[in-house]
């Protein structure tokens, strides 16, 4: 029998990702509850109640009168997530909040420092890192054994069809959502900097190809890290017919790897001059999947649950969810004054 505290949670947003957050949370059963939901769509709310048996809010004003709660999972739209974020943090409660964390910089800084200003934690997620391929990928760079890293190139072709951004006026706008890159790549852009190292320049090219939407359905990237390592960065959400591939190649020194699939979840090149134990057992990680959101949520959750027993530091709060923010921040202004952008961008940000 376990002694560590139930921690209490509600989620606000009852969209297509919160179906992630009930499952992580009904995981980790004995150590967090669910016990709020919220949204201000009545029948995403009552089919929310009905699955978890939680208390339903139609409004945050209103769940923040629970003081039962003690950590809020925010699954809204991404343009809302700073003003809800700060609201909260002002009724001392700890956030969990999507990707990407908001959709310009400034939000973002004053995400953080409300939180810091409450004493309240701030988490991003980011449930890619949990990937048992990518935690593969982290230990052989961890362990050196590319030597030195000469190229990475990163694709996310997936599709989004048009009925998808029509689905909700949010969608596939600049205030609440953001492109492809800000939104569906936004997972990607954070193995930019998590497993490479800091960036040092960005030049990025963006279009509305086909699209009927404010915001880019494609993107490319050229990228220059601070370690001389180059790369690409490439998006389309215009793949026909269905969703063909999130990857990561890195080519080194001493080694090549390519992770694949349709959401990095295949280790389909493992090549080192170094051999390790583990690379006899390496394909084990791969597995199958219909869904690009993979399944780190559980674990991620744990984390969370972890860090709130003062067992461990977060994986990603909200200083190192900015640093996504701050590249996908750079390469819309790339894109927006036809040049490369240097790192940091907070140095031209007032």
């Amino acid at each position: 029998m376990s002694s560590v505290k139930e921690i209490n949670f509600a989620i606000v947003g009852c969209g297509r990702i919160s179906n992630n957050h009930f499952d992580a949370i009904k995981s980790c059963s004995g150590q967090a509850k669910l016990i709020a939901v919220c949204d201000i769509d009545p029948n995403a709310l009552d089919l929310a109640v009905q699955k978890t048996g939680a208390i339903g809010y139609s409004s945050l004003s209103e769940l923040l009168n629970n003081k039962d709660i003690e950590v809020i999972s925010l699954c809204t739209p991404s343009g809302m997530h700073s003003a809800q974020t700060i609201e909260i943090a002002k009724k001392n409660k700890h956030i969990i909040t999507e990707k990407p964390m908001a959709t310009n910089w400034i939000d973002g800084l004053k995400m953080i420092n409300a939180c810091n200003e409450a004493k309240v934690k701030l988490f991003v997620v980011k449930q890619n890192r949990k990937n048992d391929t990518l935690k593969l990928l982290k230990q052989a760079i961890q362990e050196e054994r590319f030597g030195k890293i000469y190229n990475v190139a990163i694709n996310v072709f997936w599709t989004r069809p048009q009925a998808y951004y029509d689905s909700a006026k949010w969608r596939g706008t600049w205030a609440f959502d953001g492109g492809a890159l800000m939104n569906q790549a936004s997972h990607y852009v954070d193995l930019l900097a998590w497993l490479i190292g800091e960036v040092d320049q960005v030049f990025a090219f963006c279009s509305t190809l086909a699209r009927k939407i404010e915001v880019e359905d494609s993107a490319s990237v050229s990228l220059k890290w601070k370690n001389g390592a180059l790369g690409t960065l490439n998006v389309s959400m215009l793949t026909y017919p269905n969703n063909l591939e999130g990857s990561i190649t890195i080519i080194g020194e001493k080694g090549t790897v390519k992770i694949g699939g349709v959401a990095v979840n295949e280790i389909q090149v493992w090549k080192f001059k170094d051999l390790k134990e583990y690379d006899q057992d390496i394909f084990n990680a791969n597995y199958s999947t219909q869904s690009v959101y993979g399944h780190g949520h559980p674990l991620y959750y744990k984390n969370v649950i972890d860090v709130l027993h003062e067992k461990c530091l977060a994986d990603t709060d909200g200083a190192e969810g900015l640093k996504s923010l701050e590249l996908i921040c750079a390469m819309y202004q790339s894109a927006k004054e036809v040049k490369p952008i240097s790192l940091p961008f907070s140095r031209s940000i007032s």
